[in-house]
């Protein structure tokens, strides 16, 4: 079993959340980035990062024991509001993101990715 804390207060990391670090020591230890044979418990409803996380190791199963409502009541309330800025189209969420496809002729990434082995 690998177990995660809350740091992001002590480290200055905002990505220190138990569920992630739950998760790199797991996949650490294990030398995987499959973990669709475990299970996440958290102590909350896993906010948007640590979502994303468990869908991209795998995992189908999350049990939590407070609710994002709770959360919210107890001032932390910054995951409900990612929750909800995502909901938006694009252009009409907090956080700018724009496109810059790549000029012709330049290498892309993804194809490198693709071509890798």
């Amino acid at each position: 079993m690998t177990e995660g804390v809350n740091e992001l207060h002590e480290t200055y990391d905002v990505s220190g959340h138990a569920e992630m670090l739950a998760i790199r020591r797991a996949q650490k230890e294990l030398q995987t980035n499959d973990l669709s044979a475990y299970t996440m418990y958290a102590s909350g409803e896993p906010c948007p990062m640590c979502l994303a996380a468990m869908y991209l190791a795998g995992i189908e199963n999350v049990f939590y024991c407070a609710s994002m409502e709770e959360a919210v009541e107890a001032g932390l309330g910054k995951a409900k509001t990612i929750y909800e800025d995502m909901q938006k189209p694009k252009s009409e969420r907090t956080l700018s993101m724009i496109h810059m496809p790549l000029d012709d002729g330049a290498e892309n990434p993804m194809t490198l990715w693709r071509e890798r082995k």
